[in-house]
């Protein structure tokens, strides 16, 4: 099933233009334009589809467009210790995240809960994040 660039930027849920910025980093191939009546159309495949799917699915989890070249790289040459340390290294950083973020909740909770007791004085919420109080 031959597909356009656009049927396959719709498919995974991204832009014409993201599609050839992968194409430009090297993560996609550009495929030959195969010759019609109307000029040269670029045909993609599940193959293609699959990658810009691959892609798009480990930016989710965080990983820089050159970790997902090495990680793409690292298929190839099906080196699964570099892929597990690569793995464990954005783990290890979404723990952090998690930490800062569950931190931030607390205090902005802790906030509301104070702008919820009282109508004198300034807003905490606005107070705290102005750096005073």
């Amino acid at each position: 099933m031959a597909m356009s660039i656009s049927e396959l930027a719709r498919g995974a849920g991204v832009g014409v233009e993201t599609v050839r910025y992968y194409q430009r980093r090297g993560l996609l191939e550009d495929p030959r334009p195969q010759k019609t009546g109307a000029g040269g159309i670029r045909h993609y495949g599940p193959d293609e589809a699959r990658r810009l799917r691959f892609i798009r699915s480990a930016q989710d989890a965080g990983f820089t467009l050159e970790e997902i070249g090495e990680l793409l790289r690292l298929d190839s040459s099906d080196d699964r210790p570099r892929a597990r340390e690569m793995a464990r290294t954005r783990i290890a950083a979404l723990d952090q995240q998690i930490s800062r973020l569950r931190a931030a909740r607390q205090s902005l909770a802790k906030l509301a809960k104070e702008c919820a007791g009282g109508v004198d004085g300034p807003c905490p919420i606005i107070a705290s994040f102005e750096g005073v109080g």
